[in-house]
């Protein structure tokens, strides 16, 4: 530890190390006497020398270096890489993980499709089939699909039996039943019995859905389908029962 101190007008600097005091000025160097320490005094000291060097050892941590595995301290340096070059790097399960910067993509599409009748209709195959080149280039993200009507819905369902299907538009039914517009519970009947019905349904069911994007393809399961479920006899206004849907993907390839 250095003191400055004043003695007969002159400047003089004293160190007191663990061999003494020693002071120092600008003509000579003596060896005084050492001042009596405790066993604590000493300790203090040591810790004072130590504590430096500790934190300079933790700070060189492999773990707070970047680009580091904790696993096998394998360190790329991205400055030295090559657009021929491939830029990857271990992770602590010992796979390669590719550190390439990937690209933002976003594409949509709007595809129009006729149920041919009042029901829940399996229309996946009529997705994929628009989206087919534009998810292709994608490795993950998510896909968005937006039935643009007030009497028609989207879900997602068993894709197999037929039954499900059947069963889905009868247990619709009995939820909100056609019967509730000829009895006074509806007042919105100015386009027939199946109008309100068909707007609650569409409500319970929602008009949109999202879907994972995984390796260029929906992440559907291996029995999921994609429903549009048509609530009008009619079809609305335009006597038919077309549907228009926006499909929005996004995601980095």
């Amino acid at each position: 530890m250095f003191v400055l101190t004043s003695f007969g007008g002159k400047l003089t600097t004293k160190c007191w190390t663990l061999a003494g005091e020693i002071d120092v000025d600008n003509e000579h160097y003596h060896t005084m006497s050492p001042p009596t320490t405790t066993a604590g005094q000493r300790l203090s000291f040591l810790l004072l020398l130590i504590a430096p060097a500790t934190l300079t050892l933790a700070f060189l941590s492999p773990s707070n270096l970047p680009f580091v595995s904790a696993a096998h301290h394998h360190t790329v340096d991205t400055s030295k890489t090559t657009p021929e070059s491939t830029n990857t790097a271990l992770c602590s399960s010992g796979e390669t993980v590719n550190m390439a910067p990937s690209v933002p993509r976003w594409y949509q599409r709007e595809i129009s499709i006729t149920a041919p009748s009042r029901g829940c209709h399996l229309i996946t195959s009529q997705v994929n089939s628009a989206i087919r080149e534009d998810i292709s280039t994608i490795k993950i993200g998510m896909a968005n699909l937006f039935i643009q009507h007030t009497s028609a819905s989207l879900t997602i369902n068993e894709n197999a039996d037929p039954d499900v299907r059947r069963d889905m538009e009868v247990a619709l039914n009995k939820l909100v039943p056609a019967q509730w517009t000829k009895d006074g519970t509806f007042h919105h009947t100015m386009e027939g019995e199946d109008d309100m019905p068909g707007h609650v349904k569409s409500s319970l069911m929602g008009p949109s859905l999202n879907i994972p994007i995984r390796n260029g393809r929906l992440a559907l399961g291996t029995w999921q389908g994609i429903y549009l479920n048509e609530h009008r006899d009619q079809g609305g206004w335009g006597g038919g029962h077309t549907r228009n849907i926006v499909i929005t993907l996004q995601g980095q390839s």
